[in-house]
């Protein structure tokens, strides 16, 4: 073999090796994207809503806001587990929404998050919103069949997770994927991802243990989370519903908060009263 192609051959592997070790080490900062810098005090964006913290199990404090009820309280509180960008301020709108409407809302944000101390992985994650349900059910005495769990994409597969030891009232899980493993292949195609990604996230296998109502609102045009994938989270459930939004993108202001998600929220309150 020629010289040459020997030494291109070796530069090839040197360069894919690389890219592959540079994927695998830095691979959380692609899929966790927090806003930096503190969030405001809750009644500065909700007048009325309170800062609360959250302990963890391995000992970390948490920030968060108890939204209450503005309209008639319907005697549901609603656990927002957020995405994968922003802060808990972020989802200020669907709070407002939601708490016209009857309902508490508790948003909150994960570790590495929202000024919050620690960096973010799946372990960490289900800690986080272990440390919100406690406070929920143990601080704040709400019931567990009270409870709504509202995922916002990468939120439904921590939600979705939590519901397995947990059990709501509810689950409305909003662009879910069906594992992120799927959804990286679909952005990542060069990149062997599921032999890279240390943070799986797997919402269908999830779903399918549930034995409680969940309801998929998702965008027929999603650009970042494929609309099949949210379809068959929705089809893996038991008591499975599904809320098709046309012509919206992922993060798209009626996705987030229109009417459509919130009434989706308050059929699940509603079948449950």
């Amino acid at each position: 073999m020629p010289r040459w192609l020997v030494v291109s051959a070796t530069a090839v592997v040197v360069v894919v090796v690389v890219v592959l070790a540079l994927a695998y080490l830095f691979q959380r900062r692609l899929i966790y994207l927090p806003s930096g810098g503190p969030v405001p005090s809750a009644s500065q964006v909700l007048p009325g809503a309170r800062d609360v913290r959250l302990t963890t199990a391995d000992g970390l404090a948490l920030g968060a806001w108890y939204v209450p009820p503005t309209g008639p309280d319907l005697g549901f509180t609603v656990l927002v587990a957020n995405g994968n960008g922003g802060d808990r301020s972020h989802r200020a709108e669907l709070a407002a929404a939601l708490r016209a409407e009857g309902l508490s809302v508790l948003l909150f944000d994960y570790r590495g998050y929202g000024g919050n101390p620690g960096d973010p992985t799946q372990e960490g994650l289900a800690l986080d919103v272990r440390a919100a349900h406690a406070y929920l059910v143990d601080e704040l005495g709400v019931p567990q069949d009270r409870l709504v769990y509202f995922g916002d994409s990468l939120g439904g597969a921590v939600v979705a997770e939590l519901a397995i030891e947990h059990p709501p009232a509810g689950l409305l899980l909003r662009s879910p994927f069906t594992e992120l493993a799927d959804t990286a292949a679909e952005h990542y195609p060069f990149l062997p991802v599921r032999m890279l990604l240390r943070d799986r996230f797997p919402v269908v296998e999830h779903v399918r243990r549930l034995d409680v109502p969940v309801t998929v609102v998702y965008s027929s045009t999603d650009e970042i989370v494929p609309p099949d994938q949210s379809r068959a989270v929705a089809s893996a459930a038991r008591d499975g519903d599904a809320v098709e939004i046309p012509d919206t993108d992922h993060n798209d202001p009626v996705l987030l908060a229109g009417s459509q998600v919130v009434g989706a929220v308050l059929e699940l309150v509603n079948s449950r009263r």
